[in-house]
C-alpha cells in the first residue's frame, strides 16, 4: 500500500452514470490487475474504493459509476489533485488461466477486466469475454475489449442489445479457467453454472480499506478472510455462499 498524490488528467462520461477518470501519479504500489484504489475526498470522513480499469508506470485509470455523494463530487472534478492510496488488495493470478480464460463482468464489474485482458493476452492466450448489463445504455467499453483482441459478448438483461439474458447466457463456449467480478448475484451464477475453476472479484462495503477494521470480512473455508486485504479476489474452492 503506497499513499500518493495523483493529479486530475481526464474526468469523462461513458454512459449517463459511468464516468472514468485518468489520474497522474505514482503507481508502483499496483502490481496485478483487479486491485483497487482507495480515495480521499474532501469534507467526506471514509475514503471511497474504486477498482484500477488500467495503469502505466506514471498513471492510472478508474471507472466508476455515480451513485451517492462522494462519486458525485468526483465526477464534478475536471482538475486539481487527489490523495489516494494505491496497491490494495490482492489482484487476479494469471499463472492458473489456461490457454482460453473467460472474463466475465457485469456493470460496473467490468473495468477491472480490461488490465486483466490485456496482461492476458501479453501472455498469449485466447481470451473471450462476456459483458452484461441491464439495457442497452449502460454498455460501455465493449469496444474497447476488442481492441484488444477478445472475443466479446454482450448481454442485457431487457435484451434491448445482444443477447436477452444474464451473463451465463452466453457461458456455453470452450475455456479453460473463469475470471469474474460484479453483483454477489451474478458470481454465484456464474459459480453454478461454470465448467472449470475460477477467481471472483467480490464487492463489499468497506471501512478503512487496507484490512484495519475488520467491516468487510467474509467467510471461506479456510476461516474468515477480508475482502479488502485477503480479497477481493476469492478462488472458486475457497468461497461459501451465504444461504
Amino acid at each position: 500500500m503506497k499513499q500518493s498524490l495523483f493529479e486530475i488528467a481526464e474526468n469523462i462520461k461513458l454512459t449517463d452514470s459511468i464516468m472514468k477518470m485518468r489520474l497522474v501519479g505514482d503507481t508502483s504500489a499496483i502490481t496485478a490487475p483487479g486491485t483497487f484504489v482507495n480515495i480521499k475526498l474532501d469534507g467526506l470522513f471514509l475514503r471511497r474504493p474504486i477498482s484500477v480499469n488500467d495503469y502505466d508506470d506514471n498513471s492510472l485509470t478508474i471507472i466508476y459509476k455515480i451513485v451517492g455523494k462522494g462519486t458525485e463530487q468526483l465526477s464534478k472534478m475536471q482538475s486539481g489533485t487527489l490523495d489516494i492510496l494505491t496497491g490494495l488488495g490482492n489482484g487476479y493470478d494469471t499463472s492458473l488461466s489456461g490457454n482460453k480464460p473467460l472474463l466475465i463482468g457485469g456493470g460496473v464489474g467490468v473495468p477491472p477486466l480490461y488490465n486483466l485482458a490485456k496482461k492476458l493476452i501479453a501472455e498469449g492466450k485466447d481470451v473471450s469475454v462476456i459483458l452484461g448489463f441491464n439495457t442497452k445504455s449502460e454498455v460501455f467499453y465493449e469496444e474497447e475489449f476488442r481492441a484488444l483482441g477478445c472475443t466479446v459478448g454482450v448481454t442485457t438483461v431487457d435484451g434491448s442489445y445482444g443477447v436477452k439474458g444474464f451473463v451465463t447466457a452466453l457461458m456455453d463456449r470452450e475455456y479453460t479457467y473463469t475470471y469474474s467480478c460484479g453483483p454477489e448475484p451474478m458470481l454465484k451464477a456464474i459459480y453454478n453454472a461454470s465448467k472449470t475453476s475460477g477467481q471472483y472479484s467480490f464487492e463489499e462495503r468497506m471501512g478503512c480499506g487496507f484490512g484495519a477494521c475488520m467491516g468487510c470480512s467474509c467467510k471461506t473455508i479456510t476461516g474468515y478472510k477480508r475482502i479488502c486485504k485477503e480479497g477481493p479476489v476469492l478462488v472458486k474452492e475457497e468461497i461459501l455462499w451465504e444461504k
